[in-house]
Order: structure tokens, then sequence, then C-alpha cells
């Protein structure tokens, strides 16, 4: 049902409609007579009753809509890369750029008019899994940078003191106090651990974007790129985002109240090399 109204929401909005309908009623109110408004009703009620129905039609509002979110994923990704540092926006567009690079050195020396389909696709996909990933990276990290390890330490070590010389109702409460301290930590290292494990995914993307580009330039015939293995890269790629799902919880798990301070994590940065000055490439 809710599939059914959809469909007929969107027709009601298709501009033919629109327009028939305004047509009817101008002239209705210029013949000062209800026949056109009535053959108008008429033919409403039997346009709503074959065209949201019409599997062409519904193919036609799938494929609008699919275009729609695609378009709109698109802009928000794009806003999202102006939010990123100046390095962070140099890796992603120097992607970018080795995308459209390995098109064009593909027509180039294939003499092809096109790049195949699974290629330009695979590309893309890669490429905005890197923006997507850049940015989940860079927010657990700046919100590990927001708490002390150390701190976290010192108070489980307090306590564990305290617990000593206690009664039983303040040695129940520091206990609970306790667990949650360990909790914390456990939840810091995992936290941790992810970090490092997008940081290896996004260097490995840009590696594989390298040595794509390396293979079109060199390959003996178009069909020698056949041999390179998109589907391990984006497989990866998949399982780090489905690791990055199920650790997603932790970051509730901090309120960032901790102060920050010299003593706490080492610091682990995603510096993308600085890019040197874009030449074509040529064989």
């Amino acid at each position: 049902m809710k599939d059914k109204l959809s469909y007929l929401k969107e027709a009601l909005k298709e501009p033919l409609n629109i327009w028939s309908m305004v047509g009817f009623t101008a002239a209705a109110a210029y013949t000062q007579s209800p026949i056109p408004l009535a053959m108008g009703a008429l033919l409403e009620v039997g346009y709503l009753a074959v065209i949201p129905a019409s599997n062409l039609y519904r193919r036609v509002v799938e494929t609008r809509e699919a275009r729609r979110l695609r378009e709109q994923r698109e802009r928000l990704r794009e806003e999202l890369i102006k939010t990123f540092e100046p390095r962070e926006r140099e890796a992603v567009e120097y992607l970018r750029w080795m995308r459209t690079q390995i098109c064009a050195n593909y027509k180039k020396f294939t003499h092809a008019k096109d790049v195949p389909i699974h290629i330009e696709q695979n590309l893309q996909i890669a490429w905005e899994s890197f923006v997507d990933l850049l940015d989940m990276y860079r927010r657990r990290k700046n919100h590990l940078h927001t708490i002390n390890r150390q701190i976290i330490q010192n108070q489980i070590m307090q306590i564990e003191r305290q617990l000593q010389q206690a009664d039983a109702p303040t040695r129940h409460l520091q206990e609970r106090n306790l667990d949650i301290l360990r909790q914390r930590l456990k939840t810091f290292d995992d936290i941790e651990k992810s970090v490092k494990r997008v940081e290896a995914q996004l260097q490995s993307i840009e590696n594989f974007f390298g040595l794509v580009n390396d293979q079109v330039v060199t390959m003996p015939t178009p069909e020698h790129i056949a041999s390179l293995d998109f589907d391990s890269l984006l497989s990866g790629i998949e399982m780090t985002k489905e690791f990055l799902e199920e650790t997603s919880p932790m970051l509730g798990s901090f309120d960032g109240s901790l102060e920050r301070s010299s003593i706490g994590i080492s610091e682990t940065n995603y510096n993308a090399p600085m890019r040197q000055p874009i030449k074509q490439t040529e064989r």
C-alpha cells in the first residue's frame, strides 16, 4: 500500500498531469461552463487508475529516484570534502585526478572510445569509499585526542588502592566505578585499533590507484587490465566498513570530558604525502 501511494503521489506531480489540470480549469473559467472541469476530473481518475499501476511508469519512477539519491550523495560528499583539512583534501583530489588519468590513459593507449564500464565503476566506488573512510578516520582520531588514557589508568589505580580500606557500601560503589573505567579503557584501545585499521585501508586504496595507472600505461594488450584484482580491494573496503559499523557504538561510551594532556595516546596520523605537480603520463 505504501509503494502504491508513492507511485500515485509521483503521478500526481508529473508536469503533464499538472498542466492538463490547469488547462481544463482555464477552459472552464473561459467558457463559464462546468463541462471542462467534469471532463478533466474523469480523465484524472482514469490517469490515476492506469499510470501508477503501469510497470513501465514504475521503472521510470525508480530510475528517477535512484538518480536523485545518487546526485544527493554526490552533493553531500562534495560538501564533506570541503570540511577536510588541506592535506586530506589534497589526498582526495589527487585520487580524483588519478581516476581521470587512468581513464584517459586507457583510451589513449588502446585507442578505445570508452573505458570498460567495470573499470570506471570500480574506480568510482573506490574513490567514494576513500572519501567516506577518510571522514570516519579523522572523526575517530579527533575523538581519541579528547581523551587522556593515562588519566583513566591513574583513576583505576587510585580506586584499586581505595578498595582496600573501603567499607561494604562504599566498596560496592567503587567496584562499580572500577568496572566502568576498565570498560572505558578497553573501548579506548578498540577505537585506537580501528583508527589504525582505517589508516591501512586508506593507504591500500591510494597504492591500488597507482598500480592501476602503472598497469594501464604498460599493458601490452587491453585484456591485460583484466588481471587487476578489483574484487579484493572492494571486498577489503567492505570488511573495513562493516568493522567500523560494529565499533560505532564505542564512540558513545566516551563523553570527552577528561582533560587533554601531553601524557596520553601516541598520535596516529594519516598524513598524505605532499604531491608532485601533476604531469601527463606518457608511455
